[in-house]
């Protein structure tokens, strides 16, 4: 990045902290603080081991410093600016919980799909831990991470000393790991007139059901609405590739698709009657549809994959995002949300805090971007866009200030 990108995004940085009223974090004074200076980059120093006792401190720092990105820890310290972890002696931390587009199966390249993405992602983790834990909508905070996704913080006095292990024990339960499907799946087997058994008889649970019961009956309900909405041959053809189904008994599995009160049996969690064999595809459609659809939030099931950021929410002294400090790869606010106010949130819009003046920049290759509600479809070479276009391009190492690039 050129000296005068570098010294033009600093400009811009400083100008939104000295307008923001910054908001902070509860225990300010009991925190740890990390920053990476422009004056860092491309190195990604972080200059960590700080405390503030008071708000001006903090503000005064951040307004003179500038940083390209600020983080304060989960933790609470009896003394958070010691230099090392041991001398800190933790006192507790909030329950955090990161979803980055990075870690979901399947994420479009998009950027605006990709955040409608780990939006969507986000939602499910807020009606485990509302509806499953019974934390309080005044006890999490959604935040905007300004970058790829989310992050979730649980300030619940109930889980501010647990430790590692303990909240590993609650990614468990949220990423479905080990998760037995014969919980919330039952089967049997229907006679027929003369006692001679016809049809498998299988039953799940309701679609009130707490927990993964629940979603259980959801991933059935979307399975046969997918099912449904296919032609007659590419769902015959779509099941045939279960293993165990075959293409006879995908036919027969197609047809009991079709019966007019088959969703609703499903939701109200009844007996359904369906050919003999049944009972056994539905457990393995089911179990692969949670996988498909990413019922697991975004986490992995398998440890060894590296779908899922879980050691931000195992890491008891992990740092995260200040926020409504600035997230230095795009220059997007980080935006504290209400549970209530996620579902409206459209970062693109409600994230960027730069104004449209025209900017001359110089791309490295051709981008696409939609921001404020206008799409930008960018040549490599010199262009004219808004700030606010400018500095995530340049945030993004995308573009330099100016017409040309130092080759």
């Amino acid at each position: 990045m050129k000296p005068e990108t570098v010294k033009f995004l600093r400009s811009r940085f400083k100008e939104y902290y000295l307008l923001e009223s910054l908001e902070m974090p509860p225990q300010l004074e009991q925190r740890e603080w990390g920053f990476i200076l422009f004056d860092d980059m491309p190195k990604f120093v972080m200059r960590r081991h700080k405390s503030f006792m008071t708000r001006s401190e903090l503000v005064d720092y951040v307004r003179t410093s500038v940083p390209a990105h600020a983080y304060h820890s989960a933790a609470l310290y009896e003394r958070p600016g010691a230099p090392s972890m041991r001398e800190k002696e933790w006192l507790g931390a909030d329950l955090i919980f990161d979803l980055d587009a990075d870690h979901l199966r399947n994420a479009p390249s998009s950027y605006a799909e990709m955040l409608d993405l780990v939006k969507t992602e986000t939602i499910k983790l807020l009606e485990f831990l509302l509806d499953d834990f019974g934390f309080a909508d005044d006890e999490v905070r959604v935040v905007f991470s300004g970058g790829r996704g989310y992050h979730i913080h649980v300030r619940d006095s109930r889980v501010l000393d647990l430790g590692s292990g303990e909240r590993r024990e609650i990614v468990d339960y949220l990423t479905g790991r080990g998760l037995d499907i014969n919980r919330f799946i039952s089967e049997g087997q229907a006679e027929g007139d003369f006692g001679v058994e016809t049809a498998d008889v299988i039953k799940c649970c309701p679609a009130n059901s707490p927990g993964w019961g629940k979603t259980v009956n959801r991933s059935m309900i979307s399975f046969v609405e997918q099912m449904r909405n296919l032609d007659e041959k590419e769902a015959v053809k779509m099941l045939s590739t279960v293993e165990g189904i075959g293409k006879r008994n995908a036919s027969k599995f197609r047809r009991s698709m079709m019966r007019d009160d088959i969703l609703e049996r499903i939701r109200k969690g009844e007996s359904l009657d369906l050919f003999k064999g049944s009972s056994k595809v539905w457990k393995p459609l089911i179990e692969g549809y949670l996988e498909e659809v990413g019922v697991h939030l975004g986490f992995s099931r398998d440890l060894e994959s590296g779908e899922t950021d879980e050691p931000v929410t195992t890491d008891i002294k992990r740092l995260i995002r200040f926020p409504l400090s600035l997230h230095g790869g795009t220059g997007l606010r980080v935006t504290p949300l209400s549970v209530e106010g996620l579902e409206a949130f459209d970062p693109l819009r409600d994230a960027v805090v730069f104004g449209d003046r025209p900017v001359e920049v110089c791309l490295r290759v051709p981008y696409a971007l939609e921001m404020q509600g206008e799409n930008f479809d960018l040549e490599e070479g010199p262009a004219n866009v808004p700030l606010c276009v400018a500095v995530f391009l340049m945030a993004r190492k995308i573009a330099e200030l100016g017409k040309a690039l130092d080759r």
